[in-house]
């Protein structure tokens, strides 16, 4: 089977790594140069990957039998609406079922119309004036978005990113006046308190199938401190729970998210694909954040090593429709990823500077290496203002896991900076003595 995969970053190598050990002829769709997936792929195209007429006029040269689909730009630009046209199978969503990502505003209403719970107070403003009414409604205490799609970075948060009402107004205002996210409006939703955590899944169209949850660490720097980033690193635990966790909050989660599948087919929007639930467990049980249609980046990194069930087999169930029919296994194993960066990452990032990696040494300690936004020219590998790469260590316990994948970022050098607390006892106790506090 010919398998093209779309997108170049640590995520899309991720799933090629799964599709290449599926035993499947890998071709690649990419804007950057990524050198782990040109290596598995039997052949690769180096475009803009929004482009869909470029993307199936390369699907059909190549007889591709199945697309998967990486980031969310290219969902939101119908990249898998083009191809099923054209008979090419697509194991990722349409334009309309990924717009539970791409349109904040219709994932808050869809909740709100099926009476999904995990849904927040909010509401989308198109106006200044309204916006500052409700932000002070709620004392401040809020979460401003962008609309549309930010590459994870718009969402700003009372208490992290700003202080006072008069910053949240100012934040509100930038959105809607800017037009940050393709939509000139901004999304006010109050701010809820406990921890976060993802919940990713396969998904047939009516059933899903949930993966082990992750820890995702948005901010930037050791203790929760700096900006927003795409994500710095993550880890999951051999339970396919967190430390902090219990089954039914799992339980909770995984309900919704098939409820949110279950609304989108009756609205004519039938979704076949990966999703993932950002939540938030909090006092009152598990809160939605967002809903994203595609595997998390790094939360892929976590998950796909562990699976022991043909990746292919499973894209074509979920295809099909039979994804009930179909066994899927993970290994038992706990996880720890951490991104290397460039330095200035989050900020003003250092692009087109050499990283040296030692990809051997890195096999030695055990770990996996996972190529992101870099370029690699005449052997070397470069950076771009986006993430570079992501080392993975794997074993039975967080705290090994963690160790390997410490020893393996030694085998890293360049002008790089790395968030090391990632998976660290400390952090995750920190994380446990959290919730205990927050359910009294």
């Amino acid at each position: 089977m010919r398998v093209l995969v779309i997108g170049g970053g640590a995520r899309e190598h991720a799933i090629c790594r799964a599709v290449y050990e599926s035993g499947a002829e890998l071709y690649a769709f990419m804007k950057n140069a990524n050198p782990g997936i040109k290596r598995l792929a039997k052949d690769y195209f180096l475009h803009d990957e929004t482009d869909a007429e470029k993307v199936l006029e390369y699907a059909l040269k190549k007889k591709i039998d199945l697309a998967i689909i990486g980031p969310e730009a290219p969902e939101e630009a119908g990249v898998a609406n083009l191809l099923a046209k054209h008979d090419i199978k697509v194991a990722s969503p349409t334009k309309e079922a990924a717009e539970i990502e791409t349109n904040k505003e219709f994932m808050r209403h869809l909740m709100e119309k099926y009476n999904i719970k995990g849904s927040v107070k909010c509401k989308a403003f198109s106006s200044v004036e309204m916006a500052k009414e409700f932000i002070e409604m709620l004392d401040g205490e809020v979460a401003i978005k962008p609309l549309g799609l930010t590459g994870g970075k718009g969402v700003r948060v009372a208490g992290d990113h700003f202080n006072t009402i008069e910053e949240a107004v100012e934040y509100a205002k930038e959105v809607i006046e800017k037009g940050i996210g393709k939509h000139h409006k901004v999304l006010i939703e109050e701010k809820v308190v406990g921890e976060e955590f993802t919940l990713q899944a396969f998904c047939d169209g009516s059933t899903i199938y949930p993966m082990p949850a992750v820890q995702d660490h948005k901010r930037l720097l050791p203790g929760d401190k700096g900006p927003n980033t795409g994500g710095m690193g993550s880890y999951s635990h051999k339970s396919g729970l967190l430390p902090f966790m219990t089954a039914d909050d799992y339980e909770e989660a995984a309900t919704i998210l098939q409820k949110i599948i279950e609304a989108l087919r009756k609205e004519k929007r039938e979704y076949k694909g990966v999703i993932y639930g950002q939540f938030m467990l909090t006092t009152d049980g598990v809160r939605v954040i967002e809903i994203n249609a595609r595997f998390g980046d790094p939360e892929a990194m976590n998950v796909l090593p562990l699976l022991t069930t043909n990746f292919v087999d499973i894209c074509m169930s979920m295809i099909e429709g039979t994804l009930s029919r179909k066994k899927i296994s993970f290994a038992r194993k706990s996880t720890v990823c951490k991104y290397v960066v460039p330095n200035g990452y989050g900020i003003k990032p250092k692009a087109g500077e050499e990283i040296r990696v030692d990809e051997e040494a890195i096999k030695r300690e055990g770990g996996l290496l996972f190529y992101a936004s870099v370029n690699e020219k005449d052997g070397k590998i470069y950076t771009t203002t986006s993430r570079s790469l992501a080392v993975v260590g794997i074993a039975d316990e967080i705290e090994d896991a963690e160790n390997i994948c410490e020893k393996c970022l030694k085998h890293v050098s360049g002008n790089i900076f790395i968030r090391h607390d990632i998976g660290k006892k400390e952090l995750i106790e920190k994380r446990i003595k959290h919730m205990e506090m927050l359910r009294g």
